[in-house]
């Protein structure tokens, strides 16, 4: 089964590749995103995850095996938490693996929660929603705006 594994600063570049894999796959909902002079796409600036208290990096592992990623922003006083980036690789999808690692971010920081996928992304949104909508009871809002389908809900 798979599991997360907190990403250390020196893992940086094992990350960033990771995120290239993610960015090619969420280039087909953007058509604006295009690869580099270099033949790589834009890296994401990632040090907030090394300074910030409220910023999290984790891999998704099978065994030994890096199959995703999930960067998470905890709660402040005046911000829920969100998962700003969460990805599994296409041969681990459908297995039920990411529903594991979701869950098992939610329960590591409880709380209210925001989780935002863009308009074009629909299975992401389809994910989430039922994923939420099982783990909540159907107890959650979900609204639309800016191109961006929104769900809030509470995990105690």
């Amino acid at each position: 089964m798979p599991y997360l594994q907190k990403v250390e600063a020196i893992e940086e570049e094992v990350l960033h590749n990771l995120i290239q894999f993610y960015i090619y796959e969420f280039s087909k909902y953007i058509p604006s995103i295009r690869v580099e002079h270099n033949g790589a796409y834009k890296p994401f600036n990632l040090e907030k995850y090394w300074i910030q208290n409220n910023f999290h990096a984790y891999f998704v592992k099978e065994e030994t095996e890096l199959i995703g990623f999930a960067l998470v922003e905890s709660a402040i006083e005046t911000s829920p938490n969100t998962i700003e980036e969460f990805f599994i690789m296409a041969k681990y999808r459908g297995k039920g693996y990411g529903k594991k690692i979701a869950k098992e971010l939610f329960s590591m920081f409880p709380g209210n929660w925001e989780i935002t996928q863009i308009e074009n992304n629909r299975p992401a949104h389809a994910f989430w929603q039922g994923l939420i909508n099982d783990i909540t009871n159907g107890k959650f809002i979900e609204r639309f705006e800016e191109g961006k389908y929104i769900q809030e809900f509470n995990i105690s």
